[in-house]
Formats: C-alpha cells, structure tokens, sequence
C-alpha cells in the first residue's frame, strides 16, 4: 500500500552565503531535512529550519475563482517556458498565501507524480476545476499542445472573472445603499421621532396627518422592531436555501432578471458574451461544435440561455448551421448571428466568435458604468426624499404653531 505523500508546509529558515554573511528566507517543502538540503544545494549553510504558523489573515481562506485563474495563467507560462510539470506545480504553490490553494497544488502535483494525466488529476477537483477546464486540457495534453490550450484557458478565466466582477459592481452598489437607507431611517424612526413626540404631547392641537402617519410608523417600529428583524432573517435564509435547493426557483429568478429594466439588458449582454467567449475558446482547441455547444450550455449562467443553446445542439447536431440554430432559438441578437454566420462561410467561427465576445464585454463595461451615473443621482433623490419628508414631518406642527402665533 503506497503511503500518502506528505503535505507541502513553508518553513522560515536561517543561515549563512559562501561569505558568512547571515541570510534569511522562506522555501515550501514536504520537511526540514528536504528543506536544508535545497538550501545546501544553493551555496547556503542552513541553521534554524522551523515551520511558519499560518497567518491568521488566511486561516480559514477559501479558494476563489480568482485563485484558479491565477494558477492556470502561471501553469501556462512556466510550460511555454520548457518548465517540467511537476517543477511547476513546486514554483506555482510556493507562490500562493492562500494555504488552501497550496494544499490545492500539492495534491494535483502529487496525482500527477503518481503517474496520471494533468486533466485526470483536475477531474478529481470538480469543486475548482469543471468539465470545460479538464476538457480543454485533456486536448491539449493529447494534442501536445497544453501550454497553447493553458494560455486560453487563462484567458477564459480572467475574461469570465472579470465579467463577474462588473456584473457585481452594477449590482451590489445599489443594495449597499438601500441597507444604508433602511438602517438610516430605522434610526430615525426609532431615536429620533419619539423626541420629538414628547414635544408634540404638550401642543393641545390637532397634528398634521402626515406627522400622524410618521409617528404611528415610528411606534409600530418601536414595539415591532425584532418581529421585522426576524421576517427580514428568515426571508433571507429561506430565499437563500431555495436558491441552493430548488432549480425551478432558479429558473425562475434568472427568466426574471432578464425582464428588469436596465439589469435586464445587462444580464442578457454578460449572457450573450459569456456564449461567444466559452465557444470561441472551446472550437478554438479544437473541440467538435456539437461537444463545445454542451459545455459552453452550462456556462452562460442564464436557464434562458442555456435551453437556448441546448437547443441549438440539437438543430446543429442534425446538420443545421450554428447561425441558422441561433436565429431559429429567438434568443440571440442579429449582431451574434451575423458575426456568426461571417465566421462559418469564411472559416474562421472562433476569430469571430472572439470579436463577438470583446464587442459585448464592452458593452457589458459600458453599461455598468452608464449605470452606476444614473444611480448615483436616483439614490440621493430618494435618500433625500426619506430622511426630508421624515425632518418636513417632525417640523410641520412647530410651523403650524408658529403661524398660528
């Protein structure tokens, strides 16, 4: 029975050059024999060899898409360099902070050392890596070709994360000032109004109705305060769980997110980008269409789109041109489908594909910026509109009073 490799740990080291001078470093290594043995190898005359603690910074730390880009734009350089693989996994994982992701790199060195391929080593990750990523490196390794394969790969990635990114810039801006505002006016409907209240007790006169209406608001918030609370954490797990449970619920969140006006149009932009991309990086290594069309379904992360290209498989796989499949899906728009139909009479769908993919990914960019300027006024009318009708509301009846005078 092969006993299990032992883990890769950084240990902090001191010791002195050819000179005497004393030295101090860093190296990721299995033990503190392996490690004073590499520094011998370098010239340098090791003394105190300890294992660094983690940082409590990155106990905990999970693995990010960003972390998995980062890997396979550093795969894909230290291959195209003549770099060994397995030397490779050694240089990329001392580089990472993250313990989970060196933990991460250790393992997949240590499948490969065992005598399996890089794609089947990646297989056994499907947290990290899916069937796309281990496809496209499967093709590459039998191609002979996995540095050109690792370098679109890499590019796939930072495309995907950076279209993320801006997908949750436009949509998290706006809901961290929504809280803000909730939390502002709660404030002030519990704090403040009541204050104000006391006074309005010793007037003896009728009060507004829009000041009556402010303070049954601020007493129903004093007395129901903890049952809002509660509704609020409970429709927050239980949206979230249906999010993790229910595909049909999913389904249904990601058809209407498509019908908002303005993070519509975005959704349906990023949607249509993410499609040319994974199918242009997909026909590119060489994977047939109908194979490509499977894995780029799952990869527009929209259940419009995905039964959208699902059925495009079938109309291609029967003979159909990809253009044609588009137009007759009604999802797509005519740019993509022109583009498309350029790139399949010409020979050349991924360099086409790829434009299709820059061209929307902008868009998507302009957009979020188009959108976070016409939030920011919107926001600060309406904050303006809540916290100044709840000052006009407190004040009226001194005005009333002052007027009567």
């Amino acid at each position: 029975m092969a006993l299990k490799a032992a883990r890769i740990s950084v240990y902090a080291w001191e010791g002195t050059d050819r000179e005497g001078t004393r030295i101090t470093g860093e190296l990721s290594g299995q033990n503190p024999a392996l490690i004073k043995a590499r520094l011998r190898k370098q010239g340098i005359n090791p003394g105190k060899v300890r294992k660094k603690p983690p940082s409590l910074f990155n106990l905990g730390k999970r693995i990010k898409a960003h972390d998995i880009a980062l890997f396979t734009r550093q795969m894909a350089t230290m291959i195209k360099a003549g770099v060994p693989l397995l030397q490779s996994f050694d240089i990329i994982g001392e580089g990472f902070d993250n313990p989970a992701m060196r933990t991460l790199v250790d393992d997949l060195k240590q499948d490969v050392a065992a005598g399996n391929s890089f794609a089947a080593a990646l297989r056994k990750k499907p947290r990290y890596f899916d069937d796309l990523y281990c496809n496209l490196v499967d093709a590459g390794e039998q191609a002979g070709a996995l540095d050109t394969l690792l370098e679109r790969v890499a590019t796939y990635k930072e495309k995907s994360e950076s279209l993320k990114a801006k997908i949750n810039k436009a949509m998290t801006y706006p809901l961290v000032v929504v809280f803000v505002a909730i939390i502002v006016t709660g404030i002030l409907l519990v704090k403040v109004v009541p204050q104000f209240q006391s006074v309005f007790e010793g007037f003896g006169a009728q009060l507004p109705a829009f000041t009556v209406m402010v303070i049954g608001l601020s007493r129903f918030m004093q007395d129901g305060w903890w049952m809002m609370l509660g509704l609020l954490i409970v429709g927050f797990f239980t949206v979230r769980h249906a999010l993790r449970t229910s595909q049909a619920f999913r389904d249904r969140i990601d058809t209407g997110l498509l019908k908002l006006p303005l993070v519509g149009t975005l959704m349906y932009k990023s949607a249509v980008a993410r499609f040319a991309r994974t199918l242009s990086t997909t026909f590119a290594a060489g994977v047939p269409l109908v194979e490509a069309l499977e894995s780029v379904a799952g990869a527009t992360g929209n259940i419009v789109f995905k039964r959208a290209v699902q059925r495009i498989k079938q109309d291609v796989s029967t003979g159909m041109q990809l253009n044609f499949a588009m137009r007759t899906a009604g999802t797509f728009p005519n740019m993509a489908i022109q583009m498309t139909a350029i790139g399949e009479e010409s020979g050349s769908l991924d360099s086409m594909l790829d434009k299709v993919a820059g061209f929307y990914e902008d868009e998507v960019d302009n957009r979020v910026d188009n959108l976070t300027s016409l939030m920011e006024p919107f926001i600060m009318v309406v904050l303006g509109v809540i916290v100044g009708g709840l000052v006009v509301a407190m004040y009226l009846p001194i005005f009333q009073l002052g007027s009567a005078i």
